[in-house]
């Protein structure tokens, strides 16, 4: 099957690493179009998957346009739609991978008369989007998609509250390769070395710095916590999001935490420093639709401490496999940090189950989603209907 997937984002976020996992398995009669260039393209390349940065102009449709913007800005597009539209003719179906990706590969699958499918990795409420491109993405998928793909039944059910369809929508979580999350002791103790963590009680955040990431609720939280627990953060701002970098340096400043919070900016090696933490926090203050991280941190064996909305639920059993928080509660957030502080037999045993239960069910194993989306992808170029539930 040659697809022609579609992307957005020149940056390393959690939609292009899960696109470079989706598309592993057709890298041989695959392309993936770009709308930008940078580490995404890099990335790509890195695992052979063939890669085309489709244009140089910047797309200005943001996530709070309002209808007068969004249309007047459409018309910019015009010329990338034509090219994938060319493009798409060599190709069996178009896989738009974000929202404005939807728009051009809706679009182009009009004129190309390509089936879409939409890999939907949003949550599409008002935490995180005009109504404006709510409708217009629910309209778009609704009219051009044959196939949406959610990555959680939150996400699904997100979309088909805002109108969309249902009958057209699927759930495929996204999948690990559990081999990537296995880390050598010895690097970890250099790497704790490095990072002068040898004696602290580590609490790791991984994501971008973005106000809806929630890093200043992890920030405000170590006040109420034993003075040995620490934080590193890693991640970047990515999308004009360097303000609230600035806030959370001036924040932790304002505490006099300057000597246990550490700032790592972007890094490559997530797994030996999610090895390295003591616990894992996530702490988005809006409904998060997946969470990439808590899964991450199960396979490294670390435990986790998240933020109960959205997708979140759909991964951790609370006291069971890791612990679920009110988004937002600093107080709760502490209370289960100094509670894995002081009983690091129980943070350990909830770590191995989060980590067993992964082993047992295989669900979000990359494996697994593979096997998903093939079935889904054959069921759509057959023309029957989809009929996977995870």
């Amino acid at each position: 099957m040659k697809i022609l997937f579609l992307d957005q984002s020149n940056k390393l976020g959690g939609a292009e690493l899960s696109l470079a996992d989706v598309a592993k398995p057709y890298r041989s009669d695959c392309l993936v179009g770009i709308f930008a260039d940078g580490p995404f393209r890099e990335l790509l390349e890195d695992h052979q998957i063939p890669v085309q940065v489709l244009t140089n102009q910047p797309i200005q449709i943001h996530r709070n346009s309002n209808f007068i913007q969004s249309i007047g800005r459409t018309g910019s597009l015009v010329p990338l739609i034509a090219k994938v539209a060319e493009i798409a003719h060599n190709y069996d179906l178009i896989y738009a991978n974000t929202q404005k990706a939807l728009v051009v590969g809706a679009l182009a699958s009009c004129l190309s008369r390509r089936p879409l499918v939409y890999h939907l990795r949003d949550i599409l409420s008002a935490d995180h989007f005009s109504r404006t491109n709510r409708r217009i993405a629910v309209m778009l998928a609704n009219r051009f998609a044959s196939l949406v793909i959610a990555n959680s039944k939150a996400t699904r059910s997100a979309f088909i509250e805002a109108g969309g369809r249902s009958d057209i929508t699927a759930v495929v979580y996204n999948g690990f390769e559990p081999e990537n999350y296995q880390i050598q002791p010895s690097s970890l103790t250099q790497l704790k070395q490095q990072l002068g963590i040898n004696d602290q009680y580590v609490v790791g955040h991984f994501s971008r710095l973005s106000p809806w990431k929630g890093q200043h609720i992890l920030i405000e939280a170590l006040t109420h916590c034993p003075s040995d627990v620490t934080a590193i953060l890693v991640g970047d701002p990515l999308f004009g999001e360097e303000d609230y970098a600035k806030q959370l340096h001036k924040q932790v400043a304002n505490l006099g935490l300057e000597k246990r919070v550490q700032f790592l900016g972007f890094r490559s090696d997530i797994a030996p420093l999610m090895a390295s933490c003591d616990l894992v926090a996530h702490t988005s203050i809006s409904p998060e639709p997946f969470g990439r991280v808590i899964i991450e941190a199960m396979l490294c064996n670390s435990p986790v401490v998240a933020a109960a909305a959205g997708g979140v639920v759909e991964l951790v059993e609370s006291a069971r496999t890791g612990w679920l928080v009110k988004p937002g509660d600093v107080r709760e957030l502490a209370d289960v940090i100094t509670l894995c502080h002081h009983k690091p037999e129980l943070a350990a045993k909830i770590a191995n189950q989060a980590q067993q239960q992964l082993q047992v069910s295989g669900r979000f194993y990359l494996s697994a989603t593979h096997q998903q989306i093939a079935q889904l992808l054959h069921q759509l170029m057959k023309g029957t209907p989809n009929s996977l539930d995870p």
